[in-house]
């Protein structure tokens, strides 16, 4: 069953580990201003590939405003380390071996395998914005390998929330 997050809901204590070390865990991620996890469906992903190529270019700016980037997968280490080669991804860290439970508590999709290249299960991509105080500020999730939103856009509308000191919007119960 897929969990389903609402804005300024506290967020999931995932951990996962780091290919160059250590390992993410948003229970301990103490951005200044927001925390971006970009999930990507794994490396057989050539929309996955393209996102995290765009995104790590741009990984110092992003920290420079304030923000912490971390990219994960339900893919295991050796697929997870392929993509950081294959991909020339330097920047951006890349956690991997994402349980099933912990993508379902972030409320992603769960695709079964269509072909030799993909793994027996991984989740559909996602990108959550979390506040300094571990609550959910956006999320951006899908069913689809297509579809990722433009992360200059994100981080701009991030920086002027900052700015403007812009709530958490999708509130109202009415």
């Amino acid at each position: 069953m897929t969990t389903l997050l609402t804005p300024k809901s506290k967020v999931p204590n995932i951990e996962v580990p780091l290919i160059d070390g250590g390992a993410f865990n948003m229970a301990e991620a103490s951005p200044e201003n927001f925390q971006i996890i970009v999930v990507y469906r794994g490396v057989h992903c050539p929309k996955c590939k393209a996102q995290l190529q765009a995104i790590d270019p741009m990984v110092a700016d992003i920290r420079a405003d304030g923000h912490d980037i971390v990219a994960i997968s339900m893919d295991s280490e050796k697929r997870a380390h392929r993509a950081k080669t294959d991909w020339n991804i330097e920047e951006l860290p890349i956690g991997h071996s994402l349980e099933l439970l912990d993508a379902k508590s972030l409320g992603l999709f769960i695709s079964d395998s269509i072909s030799d290249a993909e793994p027996h299960l991984f989740s559909e991509p996602g990108v959550f914005v979390v506040k300094a105080d571990g609550t959910l500020y956006a999320q951006i999730i899908q069913n689809t390998p297509f579809g990722r939103p433009d992360m200059e856009d994100l981080v701009g509308g991030l920086n002027y929330a900052v700015k403007k000191d812009y709530p958490t919007r999708g509130t109202s119960v009415g």
